[in-house]
């Protein structure tokens, strides 16, 4: 045992509380704070702020909740594990398994679920209570290791990157682009297409029926790797964030990209992409009404990267390849067809 481990055995352990709910949070305080052991230093109620204050403090346990705004828990736990592997116990009110067992492999220690029912709060402070004493015995070289496994795990990020955007008119030319597209392209596709809540599973589903990749509507924080497809929830914004060794996706509600006219918004997708991957990314505008698409078009031509809009001879609705078109910012308009064979050239590096 190291000297920080004996330190940490005998010593009050300093906790901080993430949660934004400040219910939640304060549950979560006041138990630990009822162990004359745990002091609780900091209670951050978004992932932002709670990765500086990790940073700041060095808490010796961190009790965290998954759903935040801002930046999440999965976001929070592969930054803070990249940076400083610290014992991180997930307290998650909806008890989700594919939730929690995603933390587990993003480096988190362990989890306890928050009860519905006041009759069962005492079986949560005894759960809460007996991770700190396992904070307390853990070794901290093996944290580290654990840490470590996790970041060699992260998925490879793809060698480039389509992200396509439509409105009316959208959900049969995307459903023929794909089904065109080879599947052994080094290549990952991300989809923001102008639809309601509630049918873009159902339509993810259902293109991936007929294409050689893997479509799935967007969860946030998975991995963007080749050979996938990932669609933007409806209602919801999707996004592109760069890891110290991977690509993930966000996907947003409307009040965290305020400003935007169109959700999801194709221009939110592509800028952010181009700041991801800069000349390995290709824009691509297919039909609909609007000018959703302009700006992004213009930021992946800045960026370097390969910008296409649909024709009109092709385009159920010509406005916003028009109007992508309009910027200058296009570098090569092609009937619905062409797309497909353009796409496979520009991601064997053509």
């Amino acid at each position: 045992m190291t000297d920080r481990e004996h330190s940490l055995a005998r010593r009050t352990v300093r906790a901080m509380v993430v949660d934004d709910s400040d219910q939640g949070a304060r549950l979560v305080a006041e138990i630990l704070q009822g162990d004359p052991g745990v002091t609780v230093v900091s209670r951050p109620t978004d992932g932002d702020t709670a990765l500086q204050e990790a940073m700041r403090l060095r808490p010796d346990a961190i009790f965290l909740d998954l759903q935040m705004p801002r930046m999440d828990g999965f976001t929070f736990l592969r930054i803070l594990m990249d940076r400083q592997p610290t014992p991180v116990v997930v307290v998650t009110s909806r008890g989700s398994k594919a939730d929690v067992f995603r933390a587990l492999e993003l480096g988190a220690l362990d989890f306890v679920v928050r009860p519905a029912e006041p009759a069962a709060l005492d079986d949560f402070r005894d759960e809460l209570l007996a991770r700190i004493r396992m904070v307390q015995a853990l070794r901290l070289d093996s944290l580290e290791r654990r840490a470590a496994e996790a970041r060699r795990e992260e998925p490879a990020p793809p060698a480039r990157l389509a992200v396509i955007g439509a409105s009316t008119g959208g959900p049969p030319a995307l459903q023929r682009l794909l089904r065109e597209l080879p599947g052994d392209l080094p290549l990952a596709v991300l989809v923001a297409q102008h639809m309601p809540e509630r049918f873009t599973r159902t339509f993810a589903e259902r293109m991936g029926r007929t294409s050689p990749y893997r479509v799935t509507e967007a969860e946030d924080g998975d991995a963007v790797t080749a050979g996938r497809v990932l669609v933007a929830p409806g209602g919801r914004h999707l996004a592109l964030e760069r890891g110290a060794k991977s690509l993930r996706v966000r996907v947003l509600e409307p009040f965290e990209a305020a400003g935007r006219r169109y959700c999801p918004s194709i221009d939110l997708l592509f800028e952010s992409a181009a700041q991801a991957m800069g000349n390995r990314v290709c824009a691509v505008v297919l039909t609909g009404m609007g000018n959703d698409g302009r700006q992004g078009v213009e930021a992946v031509k800045a960026a370097g990267g390969l910008t296409l809009a649909e024709s009109e001879d092709s385009a159920v609705v010509y406005g916003m390849p028009e109007e992508a078109i309009a910027t200058g910012g296009v570098d090569e308009v092609l009937k619905l067809e062409e797309m497909a064979q353009r796409i496979g050239r520009f991601a064997r590096g053509g």
